[in-house]
């Protein structure tokens, strides 16, 4: 895998094709270093604790040693973290010989000096369908499919085994849960019908499941716009078809739903990240011709820009993490992203304000598409190999040449001789109650 090292390009008013893009360069400065934490199980059976001395992953490889370098193979079934980073949770299976896989929820502990797994099985083996949502408190939600209703559990360990808490049911044929809550405590739910989308309250509440709103559209995706857990980002796509905006729910006002996101009349607008304490959004568009990654910010009057380093050709290309605590300074956040191609999955590490996405290997056995970004800039990515049962390395953001001219997080400006014009995109904005700008 070689450096990337490719400028943006400015698009034009139109969506057309962006400025030519120089050929890409090795990028000497951009390999980042990783450090492993492994740490024992808390209350876990014998071989459930990680192994010490595990191997740090691969940083970006040299451009003449890339073939060499192939990226790490991705581990499944997901691995979900709360808001802040403090807990993750997954299903993960235990080996039974002769017989089916034996799945149960394992929680990990990731805030303190070393992180753990906890194993957290019941009486019986779970389904591979069941999701888990970790909570702040370091207990688990389950949701299970029984029969046609989802039914609810806060599981947590207790001695030398696990406490399970039935919150209830919902019956309904689906039903998905959404991202964890910042509030650490609630967990929500979406229920997609023809016309409608039921919104639940499945944990958090006074007694068990509570219907909240039915919003109208088919809702899908989730993206939490405070710190508060009250404003929540869906994207919508009308009842009787249409293209997908991404809307605002309000949940302090009885899931008050308004516009959020709107770059062109039939273009197709999902969000796929926020950072409250920036504002920046990361969305996914087909308003330049083609589906492209972007950014805004919160409020803003410039346009949404879509920058040609984060095209590649053949990959997809996703975030999972922004660098929080950048308060008013949107372009300084640190975004990763995760990068899925033929090879398998790697990571991309990017600023707004800079023109290259440098792409690292990720460790072995990396829970691909998690992580967390603390406030000065360290990228945890957890982890599990053949040789530790929980680990999380360490990334810091590549060092980054200034940029000459503009760096307020404009597009970089193109050729002096006849640039294009470039008509301003509006980027919708609900109204954020509760959201305040620091002292």
């Amino acid at each position: 895998m070689t450096a990337c090292a490719i400028e943006d390009g400015t698009m034009t008013g139109d969506g057309g094709s962006a400025e030519p893009e120089p050929e890409p360069e090795p990028d000497p400065g951009g390999r980042a270093e990783a450090v492993t934490e492994t740490g024992p199980a808390e209350g876990a059976p014998a071989g459930s604790a990680p192994a010490e001395d595990a191997p740090a992953p691969e940083a970006l490889a040299p451009a003449a040693a890339a073939e060499a370098h192939s990226p790490a193979e991705t581990v499944l079934p997901a691995f979900t973290l709360t808001a802040d980073g403090a807990y993750g949770a997954r299903l993960t299976a235990a080996p039974v010989p002769g017989a089916d896989t034996a799945w149960y929820a394992e929680r990990w502990t990731l805030d303190g000096p070393e992180p753990y797994a906890v194993p957290l099985p019941t009486d019986q083996p779970e389904e591979a369908e069941a999701q888990v949502v970790p909570l702040a408190d370091g207990r688990v939600l389950i949701r299970r499919r029984v029969a046609e209703r989802h039914t609810f559990s806060l599981l947590y360990p207790t001695g030398p085994g696990t406490g399970e808490l039935l919150l209830g049911a919902v019956e309904r044929d689906a039903l998905t849960l959404l991202p964890p809550s910042p509030d650490g405590v609630s967990a929500y739910a979406l229920a997609v019908g023809a016309y409608s989308t039921e919104l639940w309250r499945v944990a958090g509440g006074a007694s068990g499941p509570e219907h909240l709103a039915d919003l109208p559209g088919r809702c899908s995706g989730g993206v939490w716009l405070d710190r508060a857990g009250r404003l929540l980002a869906l994207d919508r796509e009308p009842a009787g078809g249409g293209p997908v905006k991404s809307v605002a729910v309000d949940l302090g006002r009885g899931a008050e739903m308004t516009p959020l996101l709107q770059i062109a009349p039939e273009s197709d607008d999902r969000l796929l990240l926020a950072d409250p304490d920036s504002g920046l959004l990361l969305i996914r568009s087909d308003a330049p011709g083609h589906d492209r990654l972007g950014w805004g910010v919160l409020g803003s009057c410039l346009p949404v820009r879509f920058p040609e380093c984060l095209r590649l050709p053949g990959c997809s290309v996703e975030p999972f993490a922004v660098q929080p605590g950048q308060m008013l300074m949107p372009e300084s956040c640190a975004v990763a992203l995760r990068i899925d191609g033929a090879a398998g999955s790697w990571i991309g590490l990017w600023r707004p304000s800079g023109r290259r996405l440098h792409q690292l290997a990720a460790p072995g056995g990396w829970l691909a598409g998690s992580g967390v970004w603390s406030r000065d800039g360290v990228l945890k990515l957890p982890y599990a190999d053949g040789d530790t049962a929980c680990a999380v390395a360490l990334l810091e953001m590549p060092e980054e040449a200034e940029c000459a001219g503009d760096v307020s997080g404009r597009q970089p400006s193109a050729p002096s001789m006849n640039p294009p014009v470039c008509t301003p995109v509006p980027l919708g904005q609900a109204p954020l109650v509760g959201r305040t700008t620091p002292d």
